[in-house]
């Protein structure tokens, strides 16, 4: 192996080794322990310690790195606390995640980095926020992500690599491939001669770099990474290396010819520049000595205090800890009000809320010059500039992901999805990464995702979902829905002040067919605080979204029923508080959605009322909901799939009951 020592002197030389030395120490130490069943799994980066050890020696302690689980040497280059990392592999309490995830699933802000999830592909959109923000801060950094030649094959990383490309993000997406994706070799993945061969197609700069040579990859990436600072633009780099172990331990390597394991364990990146060094009198036998000799008795001391440590026996933060902890913000209403339609209350929060938060990035498909499609961003662009009112490609998951490195470095994102349906698009970031966050390692998702949804518009099955169910299911995410343009409005900026991640509903119906007079200066709402609409004693209506205004239809033509009508505007956090009041009294409950009915939050609405309020029921509780069907286009078949006319039938049987 040859070694270029131009422009790095001696001390520099020797730093790198000992640093390589200590993941490779550390690793020894964890194959040992896993034998024992003293940690329970271990993902082994043997071989690989050159680019994780270089690429983290060439960026600044400031600048931001998304590590893979074979990176250790980013952690303990960054000389994240050993007795930490240990304690993180044993699931103990002075880990990073608090016991509730594993080995390399954690970030940490204190050093920088910011760990992967097991989809791999987020990350990477990830980092091209956290660029992103740097950008629009005037700040001259660099962002590394790495992702395995197997995860190139994700529509994550074609994605993110657009994005970075059509910004001009100043991303180092940094390839480690080392031969296989699980037991999937390389030929299996890919036709191209070399990954950073796919630079091309997206107009980015691309290099391949030998993985196990350590002065190449610090000496490439330092010039590289000086050169991104001066000129923002994202790189492509892939680095030939080779996975000396098994995917995970459990795993094996007998689907790996020996002569081809043989070939590179002569390459070990450690050994041949252990030879150089010695070679080379820049370091003699007894310093390597001394370098190991200190390593391995601080992985020994570290590993004392993570041992010593007791296993995790309080459990009262774990509901607490889903969502970061906020203190509702209000601002009260102006007196001067307006009449206006749910879209120009949707606008106007917004516009109101990028005076307020100078730190906002609206992102999504055609909302700058053009205004989006049911413009409620038209004139943001000339009002706040391009740089905070970004067009996006259409790529759902990569901007999302984006949206999630924007709060990751300090900022607050709202990401308009054209149509909510297109959400599916974008499912994976928003309920593995975002919903999951703050619970795994404290670190928020500042992110308004914006659902134009819903049907009775004559739009088909993909155009007309209201798909609220799909993230109510899932804990870590605030789900909103408000019927009315005075609540869209204020709960959009309560959704906005929201360090958590907010699903924020639109009915698309509603946009231009609700008037309602509304403030016209800023003022916020609560979340979890369900609106009374109608009062009576003979049964509880409980709605949202477009079923609450088929509920008010109803009830203006039969007038004769005196019944509680009970808005809920919010889903997660949801008011059954309200719900249970008014059922106490009633003794009669009917639940009308515009989704269909199985699994949907009706559904969860009966379950909780007759677990807590069986006894003052006089009658079964009904849900009514559309058809489980997908919805159709023609208004006849619309208007069989929607509940409205059966509504009518079902309350009025359920009030004889």
């Amino acid at each position: 192996m040859q070694y270029n020592i131009k422009d790095v002197d001696s001390s520099t030389q020797i730093t790198l080794y000992k640093r390589m030395l200590v993941p490779r120490l550390i690793e020894e130490k964890m194959l040992v322990l896993l034998r024992q069943g003293k940690i329970s799994k271990w993902f082994s980066g043997i071989g690989q310690e050159a680019i994780s050890v270089g690429v983290t020696s060439a960026l600044k302690t400031e600048e931001y790195i998304l590590p893979m689980h074979r990176n250790l040497g980013v952690f303990t280059t960054r000389n994240v606390p050993l007795h930490r990392l240990f304690a993180q592999w044993q699931g103990k309490g002075s880990g990073f995640t608090k016991g509730r995830d594993r080995s390399f699933h954690f970030g940490t802000q204190e050093y920088k980095i910011v760990g992967m999830i097991s989809h791999l592909g987020p990350q990477l959109g990830v980092a091209d926020g956290i660029a992103l923000a740097d950008k629009l801060k005037g700040k001259k950094n660099v962002t590394a992500v790495f992702t395995g030649e197997g995860g190139t094959s994700e529509g994550d990383f074609h994605e993110a690599l657009n994005i970075a490309a059509v910004w001009d993000l100043p991303v180092l997406f940094c390839i480690e491939n080392n031969g296989y994706g699980l037991s999937t070799p390389t030929s299996e993945q890919y036709r191209c001669t070399n990954l950073s061969d796919k630079g091309i197609g997206y107009g980015i700069e691309s290099y391949t770099i030998d993985g196990n040579n350590i002065l190449e990859v610090f000496t490439k990436v330092t010039s590289l990474s000086e050169s991104m600072r001066g000129n923002p633009r994202p790189i492509l780099l892939e680095f030939k290396t080779f996975r000396m172990r098994g995917h995970e331990e459990a795993s094996g390597t007998a689907y790996v010819p020996e002569a081809m394991l043989s070939e590179w364990s002569k390459k070990d990146p450690i050994e041949n520049y252990k030879q150089f060094l010695l070679e080379n009198k820049i370091m003699d036998k007894g310093l390597e000595a001394k370098l190991r000799n200190d390593i391995v008795q601080e992985i020994s001391a570290s590993l004392n205090i993570a041992f010593e440590e007791k296993e995790i026996e309080d459990v009262s933060n774990e509901i607490s800890d889903v969502f970061k902890s906020v203190v509702y913000q209000e601002h009260k209403c102006d007196k001067e009000v307006k009449s206006i339609r749910l879209v120009d209350a949707v606008s106007d929060g917004l516009r109101l809320s990028m005076v307020r938060h100078q730190n906002l990035v609206l992102m999504g498909q055609d909302i700058a010059d053009y205004g989006g499609v049911f413009k409620v961003t038209k004139g943001f662009a000339a009002t706040f500039g391009k740089d905070r009112v970004r067009n996006t490609p259409i790529c759902e998951s990569g901007i999302i992901s984006a949206a999630m490195g924007l709060s990751i470095n300090g900022m607050k994102a709202v990401v308009e999805m054209q149509f909510a349906d297109f959400v599916s698009s974008g499912f994976n970031p928003i309920v593995n990464y975002l919903a999951k966050s703050h619970y795994r390692w404290s670190e928020p998702a500042d992110v308004v995702i914006r659902m134009p949804c819903g049907g009775g518009v004559g739009a088909g099955p993909f155009h007309s979902q209201t798909n609220e169910a799909w993230f109510t299911k899932t804990p870590g995410l605030k789900v909103v829905y408000p019927a009315f343009p005075y609540d869209a409005k204020g709960l959009l900026a309560t959704a906005i002040n929201d360090p958590n991640p907010v699903l924020f509903f639109e009915h698309k119906g509603l946009y231009r067919s609700s008037y309602q007079d509304v403030p016209t200066g800023y003022y916020t709402l609560p979340f979890g605080k369900a609106g009374l609409l109608r009062k009576g004693d003979d049964i509880t209506i409980v709605s949202y979204g477009l079923g609450v205004h088929w509920a008010l239809e109803t009830l203006n033509r039969q007038s004769q029923i005196k019944a509680d009508l009970i808005d809920l505007r919010t889903l997660m956090p949801l008011d059954m508080e309200s719900v249970f009041s008014s059922v106490k009294k009633t003794g009669k409950l009917i639940i009308l959605q515009e989704d269909s009915l199985f699994g949907g939050i009706a559904s969860d609405i009966s379950a909780l009322v007759v677990e807590n309020c069986f006894e003052y029921l006089d009658a079964p509780i009904r849900r009514v909901a559309s058809l489980e069907t997908p919805i159709p286009f023609s208004k006849k078949l619309e208007d069989n799939y929607l509940p409205k006319q059966r509504f009518e039938k079902e309350l009025l049987s359920l009030l004889a009951y």
